[in-house]
């Protein structure tokens, strides 16, 4: 069985695609191959936010939990998406809980790791929020969509 290298998985990411070497090695030095089991929490609302994952494989629930109700999904993460980004933005603590749907397979990205690199490395801290800027807005637009539907008939 052939060992995939995470230099190679990242690189060929659409997220990271075209990102200079010296940037993905940085990355690299604070990636690690993660599994989680369906039904099985990837974070909770509240706890710290210490890292971000690409999903390699599986569905992820991003859910809000109310009182009466109970858990709300706020959307689902697939294959190739990006989880999480309150690892970037103080106080680093998640505002949603996360849950694998099914066997999902990641690559968890050490927030700590990250934050100080980009302290390090000024054009790879801008590289980098420049990439999950994007993703931030196309979430946000995915939710302003939603908003539209669900009062479209109020």
């Amino acid at each position: 069985m052939e060992v995939e290298s995470l230099a190679r998985i990242l690189g060929e990411h659409p997220f990271l695609h075209d990102l200079p070497p010296a940037h993905l090695d940085l990355l690299v030095g604070c990636a690690s191959n993660v599994r989680f089991e369906p039904g099985e929490f990837i974070f909770r609302a509240g706890q710290a936010a210490d890292r971000f994952f690409i999903v390699r494989r599986g569905r992820v629930s991003v859910e809000s939990h109310t009182a009466p109700r109970g858990a709300i999904t706020i959307e689902t993460v697939a294959d190739g998406e990006l989880l999480g980004w309150s690892w970037l933005i103080p106080p680093y603590f998640w505002h949603f809980d996360a849950r694998a749907l099914n066997m999902t397979r990641a690559i968890a990205l050490d927030g700590a790791c990250l934050r100080k690199k980009c302290e390090a490395d000024s054009a790879f801290g801008y590289e980098l929020l420049k990439r999950i800027a994007q993703v931030m807005e196309m979430r946000l637009e995915a939710t302003r969509l939603q908003l539209m539907d669900l009062y479209a008939h109020v």
